[in-house]
């Protein structure tokens, strides 16, 4: 038998991370194994620093970040060209 995938969700806990995390788990199923993770708690927020995480929610599979999480997150230029911080 195949080992099951490691899926870890790293969620803040509001309504748009709760959504994130049925739909994993919908989506696993029985072949994954799936652990929700509060990034309210320094060592979770550590590790998805880490791994390169820059918002919520965000998936984590067999170690990876998948695809359409990863680059997210404030960007300083994006802001600054939008006109943040100028009159």
């Amino acid at each position: 038998m195949a080992a099951r995938r490691m899926v870890e969700v790293f969620s803040a806990g509001c309504a748009v991370c709760d959504e994130a995390v049925a739909a994993v788990q919908r989506l696993a199923g029985s072949s994954c194994n799936v652990q929700v993770l509060d990034m309210r708690d320094a060592q979770v927020a550590n590790r998805a620093r880490a791994l390169g995480i820059r918002s919520v929610p965000a998936v984590v599979i067999d170690g990876q970040v998948a695809s359409c999480c990863a680059g997210r997150g404030v960007d300083e230029q994006v802001l600054r060209a939008a006109g943040i911080g100028q009159p």
